[in-house]
């Protein structure tokens, strides 16, 4: 009689497929790549000519999935970040003092945050995710440009009244 406890147990009820696209580098995956080139090389499949032309033919099931929607979530943590970039940026007072707070340093690490993201995320976003994201980080960079030249320049002005 074998001890149960030295001898390993084979569990063979279910086996996990990893059937991502991309690697944790975003690297696509060589199954998956010989995936794609498998489906290029198919012949197309001949058209079958039926007598009711005027009847659509049924989706496939593709096509019958709802394009893919927004997920509220990952809107939320995109507007969490942005909000953090632009109250870091002098954009939200301070609730406590009213008093504006510029933090550059603290916002372009925001705005690092979410480039960073939409890279990560590049390719598997639904695409109103994607524009959200692309439109924030554009327009957050672009008030970063500003800000931060303002205050540079305030700086110099600050700096000449005080001789």
């Amino acid at each position: 009689m074998a001890d149960s406890k030295t001898e390993p147990k084979q569990d063979d009820s279910f086996r996990v497929v990893d059937r991502r696209l991309f690697t944790s580098e975003g690297e696509l995956r060589p199954e998956a790549a010989e995936e794609q080139r498998r489906e290029k090389a198919k012949p197309p499949q001949p058209a079958v000519k039926t007598e009711k032309a005027a009847t659509p033919a049924a989706p496939t099931a593709e096509e019958s999935k709802p394009a893919p929607k927004a997920d509220k979530n990952f809107q939320l943590l995109i507007d969490l970040l942005a909000r953090n970039a632009a109250a870091l940026m002098g954009g939200i007072p301070d609730p406590a003092t009213g008093q504006a707070y510029l933090d550059l340093e603290g916002a372009h690490e925001m705005i690092d945050m979410l480039d960073m993201l939409r890279d990560k995320t590049r390719g598997n976003l639904a695409p109103e995710e994607e524009s959200l994201l692309s439109e924030v980080v554009g327009s957050l960079k672009l008030s970063y440009l500003e800000v931060s030249k303002a205050a540079a320049k305030a700086m110099r002005e600050g700096a000449k009244g005080a001789r």
